[in-house]
């Protein structure tokens, strides 16, 4: 059975909890990793039989060898002398900073303390989950993506000083799209570099976009870091990948002679406003000649890294670099060097990101895009201000898919169809005096939202503007689609320049989902949605064990954009947006479980086990799907509530009836409970607690009623008891029957999902589970156009419903029956 992939996101974080304690993220992360590491490597590399495999396992240092010593009193010192170091001593490009000490009392402990930890971090990675003999870095890269999400995990626990070896994922996908590497223009030949390449994140982006083999270069400053980057470029199965430690612009190690190596693509996240950037180098005496259009200020580094990539880009170069925003706009030195890259023609766009989005900084970035090619002919730079496109994430903000599918649309096709999102402005403008070189975005681009204004004459005379009806940012673009329903809904004030409502406030709604353009629009969506089912369902019913799922996701999800791109008034990007969450949440779990096991096995049910939660009880961690004695099942692929849905429909409305029958006897019991409680009721007597806690024990009813027995004096609190004791009774009798039959749908469910054929399966998921939810998506975004649309006008109707003049005669008149009140209650005068 293959993993989930958030299973094994689960399993490897569980792995943290072992070494949390009082240690610093940025330090137990190291022992993570390299559990991960040893683990991967053993298992992909521990049999190999090539005649020379990328890494070699020298015997007595796999992870097998590190199950042996679990429990030695000397693990610790074993692992670093029997494991780490004869990896070092077989694997020239590994080194001893790349991994932790293992034997290190101050972060482990001592004594049997170190022990049963590290014992019990080794105990985790021994789970059949993470068997990666069977669930290997290929295709579809299940472990490089398990190890970016513990790197994004560590970064955000990092803290600020220690979270820059991360760069996001969505920023580093964004930079290798804009830098335009791909597999069509890509040989064994083709280069790539990072001179500051963190843990080699960003550069694997590249890699991957490249989509085969090609020479990656990097370095890095800080030691542990570099190895980090040597072990992820492993685990994402580029091992030939070069990453060096060292200070890349005092002691850069990529050189051809006495020159810098140059590079087809460079992309970069340097430390942001460096001010140690000039240590242990001469700027006015760089042998490299990298500040020949000036030096950058001693306490902002972020030229001389811009200016290390420039002079690293080969003639037909491209490089992307993320740098703060000050870049665009800080004067004397900066503004000298600035002057020069605008006028260089290298400076191909620049992109603004939101802030709080990296894990060094909260300050917001941007991406500078650099292309040599055709350099001297470029007449303006593209910018786009991507800067309210994100969502919350912890205490970080995150790009949603759909926002990082829009900025590389946008700028792939040089798109300006939003000026307020994007435009090409032309060099002639940048040096005009007014702007004097300044690359500030919103000097270029106004993406404020516009005020919404009040109008004066409307409140003192009544009506609504027609300048916000038909307001070009707000609702023009529903007039244009629905000019209709504009005509229903609205009608001249008497006076030019002002409409009012035809229709009651209550009924704006009722309106515009009755009006014939609105079905004509709602049935254009669904159409729209047809046409792209129709074209994709082939793809989904055609996927199959060995399957890419990100090739898969990722056709369906492009069709699903350039179909809806189409639709008036409705956001594509959102629509996207829906699938890549369901995507997340559900879909990506069950394309790999049929990508490892086939369509038949991935949806027969497992057993679910008991596993100890934090108060150390047995508790089951997740819900089942059917019952067979005291053991519980569930399948991924089909859950019971889709297989009833569509096999056993008679048998879920008969236990839905019996609920709502025992929701009917337990709320008359509440009912008779609260009227008969208190000193006087009838049922005090078998009451017990007080409040919301009261409550009527079925024995002390039947107490109650021996003890009183027929006692003429108790007559009315017998008659209350016997109906409460009936209402009992038929609770019994109604939760019996539901327990019943709850058992027996488990039993039919338990027996059917073996029998269920390869069609029958893919009907259940493809149809009633995956398009279902895709077609939730759809409509989701229906009502949020019929929302904001109805929202926005009730907003206006009721902002001049009532006009100055009404309002001041209500006060009089209002203040009259105040006056009045008071005269009658004998106050004369006020």
């Amino acid at each position: 059975m293959a993993i989930k992939k958030s299973d094994l996101y689960t399993s490897l974080w569980a792995s943290c909890d072992e070494l949390r304690g009082g240690m610093d993220a940025s330090q137990y992360k190291d022992y993570v990793l390299f559990m991960l590491f040893i683990k991967y490597i053993s298992d992909k590399y521990g049999n190999s039989d090539d005649f020379a495999p990328p890494v070699v396992i020298p015997k007595g240092a796999s992870f097998k060898d590190m199950v042996a010593l679990k429990g030695n009193s000397d693990i610790g010192n074993k692992i670093n002398t029997q494991v780490i170091q004869p990896l070092i001593d077989e694997n020239p490009r590994l080194a001893r900073s790349d991994f932790p000490d293992f034997n290190d009392p101050n972060k482990l402990g001592e004594g049997s303390s170190k022990v049963e930890r590290l014992s019990n971090l080794i105990s985790i990675f021994q789970k059949p989950e993470l068997d990666f003999s069977k669930n290997r870095a290929e295709h579809d890269d299940i472990l490089g993506d398990a190890y970016e999400f513990l790197m994004r995990h560590f970064a955000t626990e990092s803290g600020k000083s220690k979270g820059q070896f991360y760069t996001p994922s969505e920023v580093s996908r964004i930079m290798a799209k804009a830098i335009g590497i791909s597999p069509a223009n890509t040989k064994a030949s083709t280069t790539a570099y990072d001179p500051t390449c963190g843990s080699g994140s960003l550069l694997l982006k590249v890699a991957a976009a490249a989509g085969r083999r090609i020479t990656l270069e990097g370095q890095e400053k800080d030691v542990t870091t570099a190895g980090l980057a040597r072990m992820n470029t492993i685990l994402h199965d580029f091992p030939t990948a070069t990453i060096l430690s060292g200070n890349t612009l005092s002691d850069p190690k990529f050189k051809d002679g006495e020159k810098l190596r140059t590079y087809d693509y460079v992309v970069a996240n340097p430390p942001f406003s460096d001010k140690t950037w000039s240590t242990g180098l001469i700027p006015e005496k760089d042998k490299y000649q990298r500040f020949t259009w000036g030096v950058p200020p001693k306490k902002q580094g972020d030229y001389a890294y811009l200016l290390h990539i420039i002079r690293s880009m080969k003639s037909t170069g491209k490089a992307a670099c993320i740098l703060p925003h000050g870049v665009l706009f800080r004067g004397n030195a900066e503004a000298v060097i600035r002057q020069q890259l605008v006028l260089s023609g290298y400076l191909k766009a620049i992109i603004g990101l939101p802030p709080n989005l990296f894990y060094g900084t909260g300050i917001p970035a941007c991406i500078l895009v650099l292309d040599k090619e055709n350099a001297t002919a470029r007449k303006g730079i593209f910018m786009i201000d991507a800067s309210k496109g994100f969502m919350k994430d912890g205490p970080k903000n995150r790009l949603r898919e759909q926002d990082i599918h829009r900025i590389v649309d946008t700028f792939t096709r040089q798109d300006e169809s939003d000026p307020r999102y994007a435009r090409m402005v032309p060099i002639s403008e940048i040096a005009d005096a007014k702007n004097g070189y300044n690359l500030n975005l919103p000097r270029y681009i106004d993406s404020t939202e516009p005020e919404d204004l009040q109008d004066i004459d409307g409140h003192l005379r009544g009506g609504i503007p027609v300048r916000d009806i038909d307001d070009p940012v707000r609702l023009k673009s529903y007039w244009s689609i629905l000019p209709g329903v504009r005509d229903a809904l609205f009608e001249s004030a008497g006076r030019p320049g002002y409409c009012q409502l035809r229709v009651p406030i209550r009924d704006i709604k009722a309106t515009i989902f009755d009006h014939p353009e609105f079905a004509a629009f709602q049935k254009t969506t669904d159409q729209l949605f047809d046409q792209w089912k129709t074209a994709n369902q082939p793809r989904l019913d055609g996927f199959k064990k060995d399957g890419h799922p990100k090739q898969l996701i990722e056709a369906i999800s492009e069709d699903l954009l350039a179909t809806f791109k189409a639709a008036p008034l409705l956001d594509a990007y959102g629509l996207y947006q829906h699938l890549m969450d369901y995507w997340a949440e559900t879909m990506q779990d069950d394309c790999y479980l049929i990508a490892f096991d086939g369509w038949k096995v991935g949806a027969q049910p497992r057993e679910i086990v008991q596993v100890k939660n934090k108060e150390n009880k047995l508790a089951w961690p997740e819900k089942h799907d059917f019952k067979r004695g005291k053991r519980r099942f569930k399948s991924d692929l089909i859950p019971a509530e889709i297989l009833i849905a569509r096999y056993f429909v008679p048998e879920r409305d008969a236990i839905a009836s019996l609920e709502a029958e025992l929701a009917a006897i337990e709320q008359q019991l509440d009912e008779k409970r609260e009227e008969q409680s208190g000193e006087e009721g009838l049922l005090n007597e078998v009451i017990e607690g007080e409040g919301d806690k009261q409550k009527i024990a079925p024995k002390d009813v039947k107490a109650r009623l021996k003890e009183i027995g027929k006692d003429p004096d108790y007559a009315d609190e017998c008659a209350a008891l016997q109906e409460y004791a009936t209402l009992l009774d038929e609770k019994d009798s109604i939760k019996d029957r539901l327990k019943t039959a709850e058992e027996e749908l488990e039993t039919k469910l338990g027996a059917k999902y073996p029998k269920l054929t390869e069609d029958e399966i893919k009907a259940l998921v493809v149809d009633d589970k995956w398009l279902a939810r895709i077609a939730d998506g759809v409509q989701s975004e229906l009502d949020r156009v019929s929302q904001n649309l109805t929202g926005r006008i009730r907003q206006l109707a009721e902002r001049y419903q009532i006009p100055l003049q009404k309002l001041s005669a209500n006060v009089v008149a209002l203040s009259e029956r105040v006056e009045g009140h008071l005269r009658s209650m004998g106050v004369d005068e006020l």
